[in-house]
């Protein structure tokens, strides 16, 4: 018996409850996403500052992206950056570089994770 003739022949209060519990999960899931990504800053970039091309990812031609998570003061400063994904090779270059990078002001401090792509010069 397939798993959808099991669950047509429950009980509607079953079927409903199942359901319920199916989408009260899914917006969990939601909602945890949004808590560990950080929040969708729409802060425009003031000023930015490319990141050096490091010199073991040139000896070993790579190229790649990373994804960097930044805190953001309310007057547009980087205060913290940390490596959130990507290849480690680039993560000093950038941190280092994503640090200086200058944001619009807003009325709250704020996080963002920014995607920076290396290709090789």
């Amino acid at each position: 018996m397939q798993a959808r003739e099991r669950i047509g022949r429950l009980p509607f209060c079953l079927r409903w409850m199942s359901r319920t519990a199916t989408l009260g999960l899914l917006l969990l899931s939601f909602v945890l996403a949004g808590t560990l990504w950080g929040q969708d800053v729409s802060r425009k970039v003031v000023a930015r500052t490319a990141p050096s091309y490091p010199e073991l990812a040139k000896r070993m031609h790579l190229s790649g992206k990373v994804k960097v998570e930044v805190v953001i003061t309310r007057g547009g400063t980087v205060t913290s950056a940390k490596l959130v994904g990507g290849n480690p090779v680039f993560e000093k270059s950038a941190v280092e570089a994503v640090k200086q990078w200058r944001f619009e002001a807003a009325d709250k401090e704020t996080k963002a994770v920014i995607l920076l792509e290396f290709t090789e010069p």
